[in-house]
């Protein structure tokens, strides 16, 4: 059996990129969030967790022992040194940990689920790229009623992302997501079944 291709799946805060990705896993394709391999890297008991309480002390930790992320996020937000050590540590685990994991994937493609798959480079492990779209007023409207959160925060997340017009730039295929659950299910079925006939993420 040929190894699956690797489909790269973006999209902005609120554009609808998660309930999209659930819809790919529904129909039986293998999976793996860029998040949550951040976070298996940081676990107690990880090498990466010993170096940076070496290089920040145990404040940064929970009694628990695991990583607090704001207390780290304090202290490298204003360090653009200290930000950069944590990256060039963490970056290459994270892509190990994702690489490991697609490579367990037996659908005939896996996905790749990244926010920052154009700034971090993680588009280079993928063939292909899928962009969540959807108007930043729905964006803005959908981040505010899911975490409460006041429209000057979104705005200035949407500030720290890739600019709509650069993800854009870098996609193969767009997802248009600005009517209801319904239809982007069906846009995720039709991609499915067009992907399914791609031979190594190319038509």
């Amino acid at each position: 059996m040929s190894n699956p291709w690797i489909l790269g799946l973006t999209g902005g805060i609120g554009s609808g990129k998660s309930a999209a990705a659930q819809h790919f896993i529904d129909l039986g394709v293998h999976l793996v969030d860029a998040d949550h391999a951040a976070r298996w890297v940081v676990e107690p008991g990880r090498p990466a967790l010993e170096h940076i309480v070496e290089r920040f002390g145990p404040q940064v930790l929970q009694a628990d022992g695991h990583l607090n992320r704001a207390a780290l996020r304090q202290l490298i937000f204003e360090d653009a040194e200290q930000r950069h050590w944590l990256e060039s540590l963490l970056h290459p685990l994270i892509g190990n940990e994702i690489r490991d994991y697609l490579a367990k994937a037996t659908s005939p493609y896996a996905i790749l689920v990244s926010p920052l798959l154009i700034e971090s480079g993680q588009k280079q492990m993928t063939q292909r790229v899928l962009v969540v779209d959807a108007p930043e007023h729905l964006q803005v409207q959908r981040t505010m009623q899911r975490d409460q959160s006041p429209e000057e925060q979104v705005r200035a997340i949407l500030k720290v992302q890739a600019s709509r017009e650069e993800r854009l730039r870098h996609a193969d295929d767009v997802l248009l997501n600005d009517r209801d659950a319904a239809w982007l299910r069906s846009e995720v079925e039709r991609l499915h079944r067009f992907y399914l006939t791609l031979n190594g993420g190319r038509s």
